[in-house]
């Protein structure tokens, strides 16, 4: 590849700014070639502090421009499925933001348009790029071998960290008209799945899983394989998640629980007769926090853990590197929209057991 990959970025917000404008400018091998945002403040401020070349007045106008080899979609989830269906249209690499669509109904003919031959399309998932995650799926044990596993997100969320470490431009130029609509869109979007008479704390537990959670679900996916079903879940108060699945053998307990106590309790562990794996995440909105696998095994008259890591490399820069393997060299894509696909089935089946009696 002898000249950078010509990127136009979808939405200007916080994970692009936190993430992924820092990420393209400082690798040689892309060039943040134009973006477009509903804010003109935030295009001004954004092509004025990466001094990209080209602002387009809209998605449209960035999606057709000839000059561009890829599109990343960073925008509200709401807006994904739409985007996401001219985005491929075009003929252009995509790399979309989890989740690729709000809905298993949005995504599903998606899957049917026509592609280019060798065109990306690319969904992120930042956390099954950890090295530390990586080097659990080389020493994961035998599926027959484990006993249980846990998933957990016990998190704060961003504004806490974000206020303390990086700025983070808000725009106050997006009409109040265009803020209610997108309100209004994603609503109708949960209740396609939920119904119509759901409880306002359901619709928030569904819109957890398809943020925060599918972290965790894909992770589980690409670590054990699809769980045979989803067994039990609850939610409380729509930020409280707690789901079991049944892999056979052994259950996968998943726990979400958003609050204000200032930390980021993520990760996987694994038990099997004799070891214990034990992968943490810290926040993605500080840059380099480190990662680590515990791997403790004992015997009937000993007992040893190896630590690997802690590991300070940005997934999001893993992911990044991920993509454009794909593109310029074909490597095949593991975070597909087929991939994607089931997670959202998934999140469904999870949030029937919301409504159940």
């Amino acid at each position: 590849m002898t000249q950078p990959l010509r990127t136009g970025l979808i939405g200007l917000g916080e994970v692009a700014q936190l993430m992924h404008l820092p990420l393209l400018a400082d690798d040689t091998r892309f060039a943040i070639a134009a973006i477009t945002d509903v804010s003109p403040s935030l295009v001004e401020h954004i092509a004025t502090r990466y001094g990209v070349p080209t602002r387009h007045e809209d998605a449209d106008a960035l999606i057709a421009d000839p000059d561009l080899d890829a599109v990343f979609i960073l925008t509200p989830d709401h807006l994904h499925a739409e985007l996401l269906q001219k985005a491929i249209l075009s003929g252009k690499h995509v790399f979309i933001e989890k989740p690729a669509c709000l809905t298993a109904a949005q995504l599903e003919p998606i899957l049917a348009l026509p592609r280019r031959e060798g065109q990306v399309v690319f969904v992120g998932y930042m956390r099954r790029f950890s090295r530390a995650f990586l080097e659990l799926k080389k020493r994961r044990p035998a599926l027959d071998a484990i006993r249980h596993v846990r998933i957990r997100d016990i998190i704060r969320e961003a504004p806490f960290f974000v206020a303390q470490t990086r700025h983070v431009f808000k725009p106050a130029d997006i009409p109040a008209a265009l803020i209610a609509d997108g309100r209004a869109r994603t609503q109708a979007m949960l209740r396609s799945v939920m119904g119509e008479d759901c409880p306002p704390e359901a619709l928030r537990a569904y819109q957890v899983l398809t943020g925060l959670s599918s972290h965790s679900f894909s992770a589980m996916r690409d670590l054990l394989g699809s769980p045979r079903s989803c067994r039990y879940a609850l939610q409380h108060g729509g930020e409280t998640v707690v789901a079991l699945f049944d892999y056979g053998h052994f259950t996968a307990l998943y726990e979400a629980v958003i609050d204000d106590v200032s930390r980021f309790d993520a990760g996987i562990e694994i038990l099997t007769q004799t070891q214990q794996f034990k992968l943490n995440y810290d926040t993605p909105y500080i840059r380099n926090l480190p990662t680590r696998l515990e791997i403790t095994t004992s015997s009937a008259t000993e007992t040893g853990t190896e630590i690997i890591g802690p590991i300070y490399e940005d997934p999001f820069r893993i992911e990044l590197g991920a993509f454009l393997d794909s593109v310029v060299n074909g490597t095949p894509n593991k975070t597909t929209l087929e991939d994607s696909l089931a997670d959202l089935n998934l999140f469904a089946e999870v949030a029937r057991h919301f409504r159940a009696p």
